[in-house]
C-alpha cells in the first residue's frame, strides 16, 4: 500500500481510543502494518479488525505500559508479525484526578505518573534497543499534552508526568540522534476524547468552559493529532527530532 508510512510496522500504544485510535486509522491509511497496544482489549480487536477489513494490517497485543516485561512483549510481537521496528506512537495515558495537592492522594499520584510518564520511559527503551538491534534509523512520538509545556491548577500529578515526557523526549532524542532515531512528543490542547468527556463529567469542568480556552474557538478532533503523528512518524520529518509539538488551537500562544 503506498502512503507516507508504507511498508513501515509502527507500534501504537492506547491505540483502543481517541487519539490512539484515530492515529491509528490515519496510519493504516498511509500503508503502515500496525501493532495495537492496549488494556482494552474488545475496542483495540475492533479497530484491528475495522484496518484488516479496509485492506491494511493491524494485530493487537495487550499491554499495560506500566509493566516492562509487557512493554517488551509489545516490541517482540511487532518485530514477529512484521520482522522489524520503524516507529512507534507511545499514547497511553490516563488523566488520573484534578484535585488541589493538598487533597490529592500518594496512590493516585504514582499512579499518574507510573502510566503517563514510566509508561512512555519503558516504551521508548525497548523501542530504541530494538531500533539500536535491527541497524536502522526509526521514528518514535510521544504523547505528552500542553500541560507538558505549562502548568494547570489541580493537575500537580499530570503535569509533573507530561513535563518529564517532555524532558524524556529531548534527553533521548540526544542520546540517538546520530544513529538516524528520530525522538518527538507531541502535546494536544483539549481534544474530544474519551479523557475530555470523563473530565467534563467528573470534576464538574464545563465543556463552554473547556472551548474558551481555546483560541480558534472550539475543541481539537483527535484525527488533527494523527495528522501530526503521521508526518512525525514519516520520511517528511526526517530532520526533525527532540522536539515538543503544540497541537492545540493556539492555547499555548496565550
Amino acid at each position: 500500500m503506498a502512503g507516507m508510512l508504507a511498508d513501515k510496522s509502527i507500534v501504537v500504544t492506547g491505540g483502543a481510543t481517541g487519539i490512539g485510535r484515530a492515529t491509528a486509522l490515519r496510519c493504516a491509511a498511509e500503508g503502515a502494518a500496525l501493532t495495537i497496544a492496549d488494556v482494552n482489549a474488545e475496542a483495540a480487536v475492533a479497530l484491528c479488525e475495522e484496518i484488516v477489513a479496509g485492506g491494511g494490517r493491524a494485530h493487537f497485543v495487550a499491554t499495560d505500559v506500566t509493566d516492562a516485561a509487557q512493554v517488551q512483549a509489545m516490541v517482540a510481537s511487532a518485530v514477529a508479525a512484521y520482522g522489524r521496528l520503524d516507529g512507534a506512537f507511545n499514547n497511553a495515558g490516563i488523566e488520573g484526578r484534578f484535585v488541589s495537592i493538598l487533597k490529592m492522594t500518594e496512590d493516585e499520584y504514582d499512579r499518574t505518573v507510573n502510566v503517563d510518564l514510566k509508561g512512555v520511559w519503558l516504551c521508548v527503551k525497548y523501542q530504541v534497543e530494538q531500533m539500536i538491534k535491527q541497524e536502522s534509523a526509526g521514528s518514535i512520538v510521544s504523547t505528552a499534552s500542553v500541560a507538558g509545556l505549562v502548568g494547570s491548577r489541580g493537575g500537580s500529578a499530570y503535569c509533573a508526568a507530561k513535563h518529564g515526557v517532555v524532558g524524556l523526549t529531548k534527553s533521548v532524542s540526544l542520546e540517538y540522534a546520530r544513529k538516524g532515531i528520530r525522538v518527538n512528543a507531541v502535546c494536544p490542547g483539549v481534544i474530544l476524547t474519551p479523557m475530555v468527556e470523563r473530565l467534563t463529567g467528573d470534576t464538574g469542568v464545563s465543556y463552554e468552559s473547556l472551548v474558551a480556552q481555546e483560541p480558534v474557538g472550539r475543541l481539537g478532533e483527535p484525527r488533527e493529532i494523527g495528522e501530526a503523528v503521521v508526518w512525525l512518524l514519516s520520511d517528511l520529518s526526517s530532520f526533525v527530532t527532540g522536539i515538543a509539538m503544540p497541537v492545540d488551537g493556539g492555547y499555548t500562544a496565550l
